[in-house]
C-alpha cells in the first residue's frame, strides 16, 4: 500500500515540468470546515493527471472530485495533529522546497559551476610564493585590524621595490619562508585552502594578488610560473634513511645499490634487500600514484618522480630530508577528461570549503535582492543577552519587554521584531561545543535567512502560479505520508488481532487452489545436488558444512500455480526434484500436498494485511467526514465541469 500511495504522489503532487494550462478565475469548490479548496487548485490538478482526453467527463470528474476531497480530509486531519509543525516535517518541506526554487531563480546551480571551475584548474599547475601573517578566524577585532596593518605594510615595501623573497624570510609566520623565501612549489586545484587557490589562479604570472583572506590569516601571493597539469605518475622507490652520524656510509651504499640496478640485478630483489620503506619494500617499493604538489614535504622526491620521461626508467640517487632515494618510473597517468572526473570531482567539490563560500556569496546577493537592513544597536543588544545556557540548549530571554518590540531587521521594507528573533532561538537552539556569541550568531544568520526565503517565496508565487501549486502540493503530499503512517499503514502491519479478526470475518476471500509445501536448494555446481539428495531421502538431518555447499536456500514454504518458476516445473508430488534453470542446479523437496480451500492466517497474511489496510482507511475516511463538515460549492463544481469539458 505505500508503494501504492508514493506512485499516486509522484502522479497526483508530481513533476515540476507538467504545465498545464492556466486558470485565470477562482471560487470556493468547496469547504472543509472553515478551509476552502479553490476551483483553481482542483483545475490545475486534474490537468495534469489527466492527459487522455476521454477522462474528461462529468462522471470522471465527479469521481476524482470524491476523491480529491478525501484527500483534503486527510490533510486537515494531519494538521489538526499538528504534523505540520514537527522538525520531520520542516527539514523533510524546507528540503523540497529549496530543490523547487532552483529553476525559478536566476543563480547557476554552484556545485556545477564550482565542479567545472575545479576542472580547469586542474588542467592547469602553478608556482607561487607567498608572505603569511597569521591571525585566527574569530580573532578580536583589534587583532584582526593589528595583522592587517602589518600585511599592508609589507605589500607597500614591495611595491617600493624590495624584494619578495627577502620580506617573506624576514617577516613572514609561515615558518617554512624562512629557508625557502615563501615558495610553495606547484600547486594546482584542491591542494590549497580555497580563497588561497581562488587568488593565485586569478593572478598573472610574475604579478602579486591583493590581500587574502583565509582562516590561517592574511597572505600576499606572488605568481612565479603557470604551465599544462602534468597529471599523476607512480613510481617504485628505495629509501635508505640517514642520521648525522652515518651519511657518508649511506651515500655510499646508495650508490652500490644503483651500480647493481644498472648493473641489471631485479628490482624487486634488489628493493627487498635494502629499502628501508617497511610499508613498501615487500611490494617492489611500488607507491600509489600521486599528482604535483601531493609530496610538497619531500619536495626533491616529487620533482624528481616528474622528471623521469619512460616507464622502466631510473632516476639517479638523489637525497631528501628523510634520507636517499632511487626511482623507477612506472608509468605517467595524465588527466582524466571531466565526464570521467566528473561524479567524484562533484562529491569532493560538495565537501570543501569552496561551496560553502560560494554559498556565502549568493546569500549575500540575496540579502541586498530582498532589501535586508540590519539595526546593528538592536543586534548588539540582544546578542548581548547569549549565555552558557544557549550552548545547553536551555537558553531563556531575560531582556526587557521593550527590546522585543524593536525592529532588529527588514526585508523589502518588512520590519521584523526582537520577539520574533526570540521564539526562533528558543525554538531551534541545541547543545554544542560553540561559544554562546558564536551559538547566537548562527541561529541570528538562521533566522535572517529564512525570513528572505519567505520573502522570496511570495514574490515567487505571486510570480508563478504552477510554482505555487507545486509547493502546496509537495507540502500537503508530505502530510498525507505521515498521517497515513500513523492512522493506518503501521496499524494495519502490527495490528496482529486485528489482522486475524478481518481473516476470520473473511475468509472465503481467501481461497487457494492445488498448493504444495516445499523447500528448495540451489547452487552452481550439479555434483552436490545427488550428494544431498541421498541424505533427504535417508532422512538424514542436514548438516551447517551441508547447507554451506549451496548458493542459497529457500526454507519451508507453501506454494500455489504461479508462485515460483521452479516449483512449476517440478512434478507435484512429495519427494526430492531436480531442475535446471538459467545456469543453477535445483534440489525441490516436495513435503506434501494441499488440497484448494481457504488458506490458512499465515498464508493469507500479506493479501490479509493489504485488504486490512484498505478496510481501516475505508473507516477513517468515514470518521473524517463526520468528524469534519464537507460543503460543496455549486457554483464552483459548475465551473469546474464547464472549464474541464470545454473542448
Amino acid at each position: 500500500m505505500r508503494l501504492i500511495y508514493s506512485i499516486l504522489l509522484c502522479c497526483v503532487w508530481g513533476s515540476a515540468f507538467c504545465q498545464p494550462k492556466p486558470v485565470t478565475d477562482s471560487f470556493p469548490l468547496f469547504w472543509i470546515g472553515e478551509q476552502a479548496v479553490m476551483t483553481e487548485e482542483f483545475i490545475y490538478t486534474y490537468r495534469k493527471n489527466h492527459s487522455n482526453s476521454q477522462e474528461y467527463t462529468p462522471e470522471k470528474i465527479n469521481e476524482y472530485l470524491e476523491l480529491y476531497i478525501n484527500f483534503k480530509l486527510k490533510v486537515a486531519e494531519a494538521r489538526k495533529r499538528g504534523l505540520d509543525t514537527t522538525a520531520k516535517f520542516t527539514t523533510e518541506f524546507n528540503t523540497y522546497r529549496e530543490e523547487l526554487k532552483k529553476p525559478y531563480r536566476a543563480e547557476p546551480n554552484a556545485l556545477d559551476q564550482l565542479t567545472q571551475e575545479t576542472y580547469k584548474r586542474l588542467t592547469e599547475e602553478i608556482r607561487a610564493a607567498h608572505i603569511l601573517i597569521t591571525v585566527k578566524p574569530d580573532a578580536l577585532p583589534a587583532d584582526t585590524a593589528l595583522a592587517y596593518q602589518k600585511i599592508m605594510h609589507i605589500k607597500g615595501r614591495i611595491e617600493a621595490g624590495e624584494s619578495f623573497e627577502k620580506l617573506a624570510r624576514e617577516l613572514s609566520e609561515d615558518p617554512s619562508a624562512k629557508y625557502n623565501g615563501g615558495d610553495l612549489g606547484y600547486f594546482t586545484a584542491l591542494q590549497m585552502v580555497y580563497p588561497f587557490e581562488e587568488a593565485a589562479y586569478k593572478t598573472a604570472v610574475g604579478s602579486i594578488s591583493p590581500v587574502t583572506r583565509t582562516r590561517f590569516g592574511y597572505h600576499l601571493i606572488l605568481v612565479k610560473d603557470r604551465k599544462p597539469s602534468r597529471g599523476e605518475v607512480e613510481v617504485s622507490h628505495i629509501l635508505l634513511r640517514t642520521g648525522t652520524a652515518q651519511d657518508d656510509r649511506v651515500k655510499s651504499t646508495i650508490f652500490a645499490v644503483y651500480d647493481q640496478l644498472t648493473g641489471g640485478r631485479n628490482w624487486e630483489e634488489v628493493c627487498r634487500e635494502y629499502s628501508e620503506d617497511l610499508n613498501t619494500k615487500e611490494n617492489g617499493g611500488r607507491l600509489k600514484p600521486f599528482g604535483v604538489g601531493a609530496l610538497s614535504s619531500v619536495p626533491e622526491f616529487e620533482t624528481m618522480a616528474f622528471s623521469l620521461q619512460h616507464a622502466g626508467e631510473l632516476s639517479d640517487p638523489f637525497q631528501s630530508a628523510i634520507g636517499w632515494h632511487i626511482i623507477r618510473l612506472e608509468k605517467k597517468i595524465p588527466l582524466p577528461p571531466f565526464s570521467e572526473m566528473e561524479p567524484a570531482l562533484k562529491r569532493r567539490v560538495s565537501r570543501d570549503e569552496r561551496l560553502q563560500l560560494s554559498q556565502q556569496a549568493l546569500s549575500a546577493q540575496r540579502k541586498k535582492k530582498f532589501g535586508f537592513l540590519e539595526y546593528a544597536d538592536v543586534k548588539a543588544e540582544v546578542m548581548a543577552l547569549a549565555d552558557s545556557n544557549l550552548v545547553q540548549g536551555k537558553w531563556k530571554y531575560s531582556g526587557s519587554e521593550s527590546l522585543k518590540s524593536k525592529a532588529i531587521m527588514t526585508v523589502l521594507s518588512t520590519p521584523y521584531p526582537v520577539g520574533d528573533l526570540i521564539r526562533y532561538v528558543q525554538t531551534n537552539q541545541r547543545a554544542s561545543n560553540l561559544t554562546p556569541a558564536v551559538a547566537f550568531v548562527q541561529l541570528y544568520e538562521g533566522w535572517v535567512e529564512a525570513k528572505i526565503a519567505d520573502a522570496e517565496e511570495d514574490q515567487l508565487k505571486r510570480d508563478n502560479p504552477d510554482f505555487k501549486n507545486l509547493l502546496n502540493e509537495y507540502r500537503e503530499g508530505i502530510l498525507l505520508f505521515e498521517v497515513m503512517e500513523q492512522e493506518v499503514w503501521s496499524k494495519a502491519s502490527q495490528d496482529t488481532t486485528g489482522q486475524q479478526l478481518y481473516y476470520e470475518k473473511n475468509k472465503s476471500k481467501y481461497q487457494a487452489g492445488d498448493r504444495v509445501e516445499a523447500r528448495i536448494f540451489f547452487t552452481p555446481d550439479k555434483n552436490v545436488l545427488s550428494e544431498i539428495q541421498q541424505k533427504i531421502s535417508r532422512g538424514d538431518t542436514l548438516k551447517e558444512s551441508d547447507l554451506k555447499k549451496f548458493k542459497a536456500i529457500q526454507n519451508t514454504r507453501i506454494y500455489g500455480k504461479g508462485d515460483s518458476k521452479v516449483m512449476d516445473r517440478v512434478s507435484w508430488s512429495a519427494g526430492v526434484h531436480e531442475v535446471e534453470a538459467e545456469g543453477l542446479y535445483y534440489l525441490v523437496e516436495v513435503i506434501r500436498l494441499i488440497a484448494p480451500g481457504i488458506k490458512s492466517f499465515a498464508e493469507a497474511r500479506p493479501q490479509v494485511i493489504s485488504d486490512y489496510q484498505d478496510y481501516l482507511e475505508k473507516a477513517w475516511v468515514e470518521k473524517l467526514r463526520n468528524d469534519y463538515r464537507v460543503k460543496i460549492n455549486k457554483k464552483g463544481k459548475k465551473i469546474v465541469l464547464t472549464q474541464l469539458t470545454e473542448k
